[in-house]
């Protein structure tokens, strides 16, 4: 196991518009935003200096009150990181979160080993346990045990890196003697976990290189960070260090226009780099950023004005 972050240091990505249409997520430009536009914002990421851009998941979208802000448009993160590590050079690919208990662990490790090694080792698997209870029964999982699947899932897919051929024995997975290849460089690839509670948080501990934020507020984090810490005494891990993720809000550079809906975090540059800096003071190291725009070229705007007005002043 091994975290990405250097010690006092701290990385900065984002999760890609247009890949998800969910009502809580969308600006009305990426109804009509294509593949190539999709293209476009991930080389920008790149060549503001961001070092992650990821892509979230949903296999089968229930039409019922629950997922009604959802949506039905959720690209497959495997194959939408794949198309995009092939049109970028060094940012890095992550799953924000997947939702490991959908698959068997196997072809996890399958699908994102290969991802792995064909980006020269650019993947952070980010998981999660999923939380659309009819999606876990359109796929015929049991959705009150997915967080037992997902601790298995992780182990499960650690170990297909270890040796040539590997065995597993759990309560939902067994196997024996199987092979995966290709792996990620080296055998490793980063773990981050995500979610909203103290399981989760106890899960990074255990199992996990880092913390995918669910919107946790940044009072919270004391909390977060010792029950990581406490969990990871306990499991045996009392040395590691940790990813430690935060979501600041909903982000303007610039004095916002007045037809501008849903950004908080606003203002100058020097304004941001405040806030930003103020969540590395309670132990944040990886930001989950978000821009708010009326247009494809604004969001790109956004992206390099991060780059060269608020980064250097972080």
């Amino acid at each position: 196991m091994a975290n990405l972050v250097p010690e006092g240091g701290a990385v900065y990505g984002i999760q890609l518009p247009i890949q998800t249409l969910t009502r809580t997520l969308v600006d009305p430009w990426e109804d009509d935003a294509t593949p190539a536009d999709l293209a476009t914002v991930a080389r920008a990421a790149e060549s503001a200096g961001l070092d992650f851009i990821g892509v979230c998941d949903h296999v089968a979208v229930p039409d019922n009150d629950y997922a009604a802000d959802m949506r039905t448009t959720w690209y497959d993160p495997v194959a939408t990181l794949a198309w995009l590590g092939a049109q970028t050079r060094s940012i890095r690919l992550l799953s924000v979160v997947w939702v490991a208990a959908y698959r068997h662990p196997l072809l996890t490790a399958s699908s994102f080993g290969t991802l792995s090694h064909l980006t020269g080792g650019r993947v952070i698997l980010g998981v999660g346990a999923g939380h659309v209870e009819a999606e876990f029964e359109a796929l015929g999982i049991d959705f009150h045990r997915r967080g037992r699947i997902l601790d298995e899932c992780i182990d499960a897919v650690r170990g297909a890196y270890a040796d040539t051929y590997v065995g597993f024995e759990g309560d939902h997975f067994r196997y024996s003697d199987v092979g995966v290849a290709p792996g990620p460089p080296r055998g490793e690839m980063p773990i981050w976990v995500g979610g909203a509670g103290p399981a989760a948080w106890r899960r990074v501990g255990r199992r996990g290189d880092g913390y995918i934020p669910m919107g946790s507020p940044r009072d919270a984090y004391p909390e977060i960070i010792s029950t990581i810490r406490e969990s990871a005494e306990e499991a045996g891990r009392g040395d590691a260090l940790f990813d430690i993720g935060i979501m600041p809000g909903w982000a303007y550079i610039g004095e916002p226009p007045e037809d501008l809906v849903g950004a908080w975090l606003t203002g100058s540059p020097e304004r941001i780099a405040e806030e930003l800096r103020a969540d590395r003071e309670v132990g944040a190291n990886v930001f989950h950023l978000k821009f708010r725009s009326r247009t494809l070229d604004e969001y790109l705007d956004q992206l390099a004005a991060f780059g060269e007005e608020v980064r250097p002043l972080l």
